[in-house]
């Protein structure tokens, strides 16, 4: 998508993250790991993890609520809601239905986006679209994801995910402001390289899917690490070549963190400087769909975000589905 009719823009950021931290070194006691080469690898030092009583729906109102109140609005004004989740609360309802009733949103539209850790940049065209054409005013898309129900922590791939949820309110702005451009892509022949086997209508869940462990998710990591290396720098640079402009143009990206080796090698074949890729990996490792927008919400905070920023947005997720967008910061 290159064209909008109305500019739109990011008004409101917010984020929420589990209490519990599990670190590196306790991985290490648990399962066969080792805890410095997970920090070298993957650039994670430890990730949360949502407690008993908290499901996706909640992490991602808490969030949500932090966004609206940051835009300066009241739930009312929100028109739709999306959500970007791997790990619904159940199969139905929608956990963006769940959401809109847990934080009183009744004028709002809501369903899911179920890209996983593309999610989130997926939810941000579909939400932009939306606006652009004038159909809506106030959209609310939340990344979030509770992987810790999903893991099995007795495997050596317990290290990847964290739990986490982060959310953006989306409006219109000036012509001199807002997204420039998205790429979205998706490739459906890797779609066993990261998946959940059972669960859904082609293996529906019974006792030997549970004995198996079918439920939890299963990663080829190095066909990750191939696939993300290779799909990251076409969708980057197709948003470059669509806006007209260069990697130098770049004041901070801020990807979908699937481990800090994919994004330095990313980092090097765009000619992007280190410095301005940013990341939080150490501290919650992968949130899945909550990776960019609980970024965003930080480097927001920080102080680092100025007006006419130019913001790259990019990810990889299961599919695979990739992307990547710009943003101007106002």
């Amino acid at each position: 998508m290159k064209q909008f009719v109305r500019a739109v823009k990011i008004t409101g950021t917010g984020s929420f993250l589990p209490e519990h931290i599990i670190t590196n070194e306790h991985l290490e006691s648990t399962v066969d790991t080792n805890a410095k080469w997970i920090y070298d690898t993957l650039g994670i030092k430890e990730r949360r993890k949502a407690a008993e009583n908290e499901a996706t729906s909640d992490l991602a109102s808490k969030a949500a609520l932090n966004a609206i109140e940051d835009a300066g609005l009241s739930v009312t004004d929100i028109d739709l809601i999306i959500v970007a989740t791997a790990t619904p609360d159940r199969l139905a309802p929608s956990t963006a239905a769940i959401v809109q009733d847990k934080i009183k949103a009744y004028n709002a539209v809501a369903f899911d986006i179920a890209a996983v850790c593309s999610g989130f940049l997926y939810g941000m065209s579909v939400a932009s679209q939306f606006i652009a054409t004038g159909v809506y005013d106030n959209v609310l898309v939340i990344g979030a994801d509770t992987f810790s129900r999903i893991t099995d922590w007795k495997r050596r791939d317990a290290v990847f995910f964290g739990d986490g949820a982060g959310a953006a309110v989306f409006s219109h702005g000036n012509n001199d402001e807002g997204f420039l451009a998205f790429r979205l892509y998706t490739d459906g022949r890797g779609k066993w390289n990261y998946t959940i086997p059972a669960g859904g209508s082609e293996m529906p869940a019974s006792e030997q899917t549970l004995e198996q462990g079918l439920h939890y998710f299963q990663m080829n990591g190095k066909e990750v690490y191939k696939t993300g290396t290779k799909v990251l720098p076409i969708a980057i640079n197709q948003v470059l070549d669509d806006t007209g402009l260069k990697s130098a143009d770049i004041d901070y990206m801020i990807p979908h963190q699937p481990s800090i080796k994919i994004l330095q090698k990313t980092a090097e074949i765009i000619g992007l400087p280190w410095e301005r890729v940013l990341t939080n990996m150490d501290k919650y490792a992968n949130t899945s769909g909550g990776t960019i927008p609980i970024l965003l919400d930080e480097t927001k905070r920080s102080g680092k975000l100025q007006r006419g920023n130019n913001i790259l947005f990019a990810a990889v997720g299961s599919g695979w589905t990739y992307g990547a967008a710009l943003l101007r910061w106002s």
